[in-house]
Order: C-alpha cells, then sequence, then structure tokens
C-alpha cells in the first residue's frame, strides 16, 4: 500500500503537543478553568485529526462521505448474470430471466 492514511508520526505529534498545551493552560489558568480548558483540548484535537482524516479518505474505495465510520452511505450492489453474463440491478436477469447471479463489486 503506497499511501497511508493514518499516520502514527503525526497522531503523536497531535497528542504530545495537546498534552503541551493543556499543561501550559493548566498552569496559567486557575484551577476550574484550567482543567476544562485542558479536557476540552484533549477532546478537540482527536476529532480534528480524524476530520482530517476522513476528509482524506473520500476518495477511496466505498469508505465514502461521511456518517459515522461512512453509515450514510447506501451502496449499489450490481450482479452478473451466470446464464448470459449481463450485468444488474435486482432479483433476476432482466435479459434471459434467470436467478442465477453472482456478486460484482
Amino acid at each position: 500500500m503506497n499511501h497511508v492514511l493514518f499516520n502514527y508520526k503525526t497522531y503523536l505529534i497531535f497528542l504530545f503537543a495537546s498534552l503541551a498545551v493543556s499543561i501550559g493552560l493548566q498552569m496559567i489558568l486557575p484551577f476550574p478553568w484550567g482543567l476544562g480548558a485542558a479536557l476540552a483540548i484533549f477532546i478537540a484535537f482527536p476529532l480534528m485529526l480524524r476530520k482530517r482524516y476522513m476528509g482524506k479518505m473520500r476518495g477511496y474505495g466505498n469508505f465514502g462521505g461521511g456518517g459515522f465510520f461512512g453509515l450514510n452511505q447506501t451502496p449499489t450492489v450490481k450482479y452478473v448474470c451466470l446464464t448470459c453474463s449481463n450485468r444488474f440491478k435486482g432479483a433476476e436477469c432482466p435479459r434471459c430471466g434467470s436467478k442465477m447471479k453472482r456478486a460484482d463489486f
């Protein structure tokens, strides 16, 4: 696989950057505000990273266009008739009427 969608080096950079920013905010801000800001950043950075990688994955295969793990998609399955080799959608071949088919992705 030539292209790597999920780069662990980038993930570790984001993780340690969010850790450094959250520790810095806890040192600057008083107790309840510093903790809240640190938690918000620790939650926001992985969400930003996930959105970035999901945007990159849009062009690869059937991974798709958003939703939770690409669940908003409705995949279209086409079939190939085993009798006459016609490609079609549905239960039976429109050319010969056979129900013998295989999925074609």
